[in-house]
């Protein structure tokens, strides 16, 4: 049986990434995807690019050099991603003070413009101006998150990877090294295993008796097929209440709830916002749960009617377009930077996952770990070594 170098745990945009830059490096590399059609958090994604939102010296690098990645990537994977730069809407609510929000993004090295309701409908012009009482705009990049994933996976078959659609139900372990996985049909033996499945990080890595503060929130969008309306921007909110939600939820003191199914950690929040992709398609979103249970249902039905009615406040020519209501998994850490790198317990088994702005750092992110894998510079170990998953070990 070949023993790979590396095994890549889920195949959305983390694990293709990862599999790729590391097939690149020269590695051989296996990359399980536990479905052909996955549902994943890329799957339902808006694809928005935030290069302007680095906070931190270590965000703010990672950001300039994603969307450099991004800018010859589809030249680089020999695919098109679709990627494409465009402008960010983001509504700042009739109640609120628009001077007092504006500050809040002066910390960004790109600032953004602040927009009376009239110039935000000249911006966008299926907005509802009554219902803001301004909008900031910002400079965004914006691809395909299935043309991305499409791309990179056939980039890395023609680098030598293989790839096997299969759940992975545990870990071969030999002591305090992992040897491989194991799926309900076959045994693969990897030196070193990589897990890259977002929201099911979490559980996989309990099942072998691993803690991590990497959690996850069920987001539900609706996603329509192409349509004559032209949205012109990438509409979200000033102020995401998702962001205070996951502080919230993935504080120390929670921790405990989320290995007990049945909790919903905090109350659910919807951060109203919309894009269109180039065929014409929309992707309308988001309500954000913490349900503890990876399995659990939501009512789809009153999460779609809520959408549609906030929706149709701000963008009212977007609430009664046919479509279809799905939700996913979307992980987050206990601090909103990834968890990238070994797992103190055992040797040779890697996270990679909890990504809060996974189109503009993952790129960066992947390249540095597979330069650090074989030993290059010491730049990509002082950079991952920030990211490292056992700084947060509970």
């Amino acid at each position: 049986m070949k023993t790979f170098d590396w095994i890549i745990v889920g195949g959305g945009l983390a694990g293709s990434a990862l599999s790729y830059e590391l097939a690149k490096v020269g590695f051989s590399v296996l990359l399980l995807e536990d479905s052909p059609v996955p549902s994943n958090g890329t799957r339902y994604s808006y694809g928005g690019i935030a290069y302007w939102s680095g906070s931190t010296d270590l965000t703010k690098q990672l950001c300039q050099e994603g969307i450099a990645i991004h800018h010859h990537l589809s030249s680089e994977l020999g695919a098109d991603t679709q990627f494409r730069e465009m402008n960010l809407l983001l509504m700042i609510d009739a109640d609120r003070d628009p001077e007092a929000i504006v500050r809040q993004y002066q910390q960004f090295p790109i600032t953004p413009a602040l927009l009376t309701p009239d110039a935000a409908v000249e911006a966008e012009p299926l907005l509802n101006p009554e219902a803001i009482a301004a909008a900031l705009l910002l400079p965004h990049g914006h691809v395909s998150p299935e043309a991305t994933v499409k791309a990179y996976n056939q980039a890395f078959l023609r680098a030598g990877g293989t790839m096997q659609v299969a759940p992975v139900t545990g870990l071969i372990q030999m002591g305090d090294r992992v040897q491989g996985v194991t799926t309900p049909t076959q045994t693969y033996e990897g030196a070193n295993v990589a897990i890259c499945a977002g929201g099911l990080s979490r559980s996989l890595l309990n099942n072998v008796g691993i803690s991590t503060r990497l959690y996850f929130t069920q987001a539900e969008i609706i996603e329509t097929l192409p349509v004559e309306v032209q949205l012109q921007t990438i509409v979200m909110p000033a102020e995401l209440k998702r962001f205070e939600m996951e502080a919230t939820a993935g504080s120390i003191e929670h921790d405990a709830l989320w290995d007990q199914p049945g909790h919903e950690v905090v109350a659910p929040v919807l951060d109203i916002g919309a894009i269109q992709f180039q065929d014409g398609s929309l992707r309308i979103g988001q309500v954000s749960r913490t349900l503890t249970d990876p399995q659990a249902q939501a009512d789809a039905a009153a999460s779609e009617c809520e959408l549609r009615q906030t929706v149709g406040h701000f963008l009212p020519a977007l609430k009664q377009l046919p479509g279809q209501w799905s939700s996913c998994l979307v992980s987050f850490s206990g601090d909103r930077l990834p968890l990238v790198g070994q797992l103190a317990a055992v040797e040779g088994l890697y996270l990679f996952s909890g990504f809060s702005n996974p189109f503009a750092v993952l790129p960066p992110v992947a390249r540095r770990f597979a330069q650090s894998a074989m030993g290059q510079p010491d730049e990509p170990d002082i950079l991952l070594a920030q990211l490292s998953p056992n700084r947060l070990i509970p």
